[in-house]
């Protein structure tokens, strides 16, 4: 049994992680997924064990390798021994995390750590949004740890190529999608170029909103957290430790329906006023808030 895996006669959430070179985005698309950041403003996350994040209010709490845990305060959380620690646990109340829980991993390629710290916790993954910066995308360094991945954990997975507003032309736009589609066909459910901080920056403007390619991304989220949850209804095992989702049991108990997330429609929109943030340092608008809803 995982060591985060929930308690008998319970279901649990799809695990998503957040993987990418280091200064790839992915503490950015964690604030934007959940409307908050997760960590304090100092602590940096590519300095950090994995951080396994999931909905509640609980205390944080560090997982040594042998599968002990203790307490440990939030404000320092880098001094916590990374060799040692399997990962941090923490507890946030973010509408994305009633549907899933996340997984932010360290840079792949950090020279001052060694990869055991990150590549213990991949049997934990249902999944990967893999972040990939624009200006060099898709690296030899990134497409040899993607070439490990189960098919099962592939076909569930995204690819973001993030900070394409950092490609000033068309050409070089159309360039990098093409050549990372080439690079990448068949091993991921889906391929966004998105500017993360623009969408961000975007608040209420939904156009702003759809140009950064966060409407797409975000579109596709849906469908693929709605995805995992049905078939983490069928098996206690993550789907990294499954080599095809043909090997996936068939439903034998109709799953748990998480609170449906969706498009909000243009009539149920908000109407408060615009924002606009001038910083990477200013708290994101959440995801929730604009993209997703109750019904």
């Amino acid at each position: 049994m995982s060591l985060g895996e929930p308690k008998s006669g319970t279901r649990r959430k799809p695990r998503i992680a957040l993987m990418g070179e280091f200064s790839a985005g992915k503490s950015t698309l964690s604030n934007l997924l959940m409307g908050q950041r997760p960590l304090p403003e100092k602590v940096t996350a590519t300095r950090l064990s994995p951080v396994w994040i999931s909905y509640g209010a609980g205390a944080p709490y560090r997982v040594d390798v042998d599968g002990t845990t203790e307490p440990v305060d939030i404000e320092n959380l880098e001094s916590i021994p990374v060799e040692q620690t399997r990962n941090i646990r923490l507890f946030l109340e973010a509408d994305i995390l009633e549907v899933c829980d996340l997984i932010d991993f360290p840079g792949i390629s950090d020279p001052n750590m060694s990869s055991a710290v990150w590549e213990r916790m991949l049997p934990e993954v249902d999944a990967v949004i893999w972040c990939t910066h624009a200006t060099q995308a898709w690296r030899q360094s990134e497409a040899a740890v993607w070439n490990d991945m189960p098919q099962a954990v592939r076909e569930n997975s995204t690819l973001l190529i993030t900070r394409f507003d950092k490609l000033t032309n068309d050409k070089d736009r159309g360039r990098v999608i093409k050549r990372v589609m080439r690079e990448t066909d068949g091993q991921f459910g889906g391929t966004f170029p998105v500017s993360l901080l623009q969408a961000i920056q975007a608040c209420d403007d939904y156009d702003k909103w759809d140009a950064s390619g966060a409407g797409p991304f975000t579109s596709h989220l849906i469908d693929m957290i709605e995805k995992l949850t049905a078939l983490t209804a069928r098996t206690e095992l993550p789907l990294y430790n499954v080599d095809s989702l043909s090997d996936v049991p068939q439903p034998v108990a109709a799953p748990i329906s998480p609170r449906r997330v969706q498009r909000a429609p243009e009539s149920s929109r908000p109407k408060r006023e615009r924002s606009r943030l001038e910083t990477p340092e200013d708290l994101p608008t959440s995801i929730a808030d604009p993209i997703f809803r109750s019904s």
